[in-house]
């Protein structure tokens, strides 16, 4: 009898742990619940990083028969919306939508509050746009070089999405590269392009999204984009390099993130379905009009992108000399 009660104990306790091990994988498949899933945007409303994440909240919601809720929680560069994520529980509701900044602020600030390696799950690198360096319409310049020499005879100063973003760094190596000084003054994204546009800066140097509409209605001039090659949704303006310098191909791109522990299954269901999403020709077309590409990726490729990601702009924000306490 005590024989049958050890054996009859063995298998159940053997059964418990063979379900404790099943348990993840079966959260996994009933994923998603009727639960709204959470977008947190960790820049303002028509930010590059806004306007990615309602471009595709809708469509995910459709796929995934769950509503999609995008909530902007800016601040910080977007620090303040990744500190809430990596305290989200890791079920797949909530997902941090952050620009290159992600990759940046550990380098840039004392203190992001975040480890962009430990803290999250990457899900996908989502859509990518050049930056772009623009112009209130009264600047007589026509072109990068034409705007340099006018900066070597009266105080300019520009707008940027932000202390560390690309758009600020991109500025700063011209600078560098060229002796002229441009004074910086550092905006929430959306509110770059409108400083360019109100003449509060003569320059703006933002992502291309926010700014191209501007452009198209003649309130802006594009002067340049960062990126190695020109960008479809404004083919006709030089990109840096063209314009006598070497080496440029910055972008502002933007990332799909859970926190850690959040099941690979759910992971890789999320991928799936935004990789589905950015290959609809509608959605296509919406993202070249506003100057934003993609490319199919895995969360291996985007967790290797972002490993490399973090040490090339670490030396960008040294050799820039930005910090943030």
């Amino acid at each position: 009898m005590n024989k049958f009660r050890t054996s009859r104990c063995g298998a159940i306790a053997a059964a418990a742990a063979a379900l404790a091990l099943l348990a993840p994988t079966a959260n996994a498949q009933e994923w998603p619940k009727n639960k709204p899933i959470q977008f947190v945007v960790g820049f303002a409303p028509g930010s590059t990083t806004d306007i990615v994440a309602r471009f595709i909240a809708p469509k995910l919601s459709e796929a995934l028969a769950q509503t999609v809720v995008v909530e902007n929680r800016p601040g910080a560069g977007g620090n303040i919306a990744a500190q809430l994520v990596k305290r989200a529980p890791a079920d797949g509701y909530t997902l941090l939508v952050i620009s290159v900044a992600y990759a940046v602020n550990p380098s840039l600030y004392a203190n992001a509050g975040y480890d962009p390696i430990a803290d999250f799950v990457p899900v996908i690198l989502g859509p990518s746009t050049p930056n772009i360096i623009t112009v209130h319409p009264s600047v007589p310049a026509d072109n990068l070089q034409e705007l340099i020499a006018l900066a070597r005879t009266q105080k300019l100063a520009y707008a940027s999405s932000g202390i560390g973003t690309t758009t600020h760094l991109s500025m700063e190596r011209i600078k560098t590269a060229t002796g002229v000084d441009i004074t910086h003054v550092p905006y929430q994204p959306a509110q770059a392009v409108t400083a360019a546009v109100s003449g509060q800066t003569q320059i703006s140097s933002t992502s291309m999204p926010p700014a191209v509409p501007q452009v198209r209605a003649g309130k802006l001039r594009a002067i340049a984009v960062t990126s190695a090659t020109r960008s479809a949704a404004l083919p006709d303006v030089p990109t840096v390099n063209e314009q006598g310098f070497k080496d440029f191909d910055d972008l502002t791109w933007i990332g799909f993130f859970a926190p850690a522990g959040t099941p690979a299954s759910v992971v890789s269901r999320i991928n799936t379905e935004i990789n589905r999403i950015v290959e609809m020709p509608d959605m296509k077309e919406r993202l070249a009009q506003t100057g934003l590409t993609s490319q199919r990726n895995s969360p291996a490729d985007f967790a290797a992108f972002v490993s490399a990601e973090i040490p090339k702009w670490a030396k960008a924000v040294k050799d820039s000399g930005a910090k943030v306490d």
